[in-house]
């Protein structure tokens, strides 16, 4: 049985739109270098409403 990863443990992001960090997701796994936003909200309304 594989041994469980702690989210604490999982490589994180800073979303382009909002700011925030996110963790690694699973469906992202071939994808990670791409990935530039938290959420489908934040891809949708991308840099237009970035915080700073």
């Amino acid at each position: 049985m594989p041994k469980m990863i702690k989210k604490a443990d999982l490589p994180t992001k800073t979303c382009a739109a909002c700011g925030r960090p996110f963790a690694w997701r699973k469906k992202w796994e071939r994808v990670w270098t791409e990935v530039r936003f938290c959420s489908n909200r934040c891809r949708r309304s991308g840099k237009s409403e970035r915080v700073q």
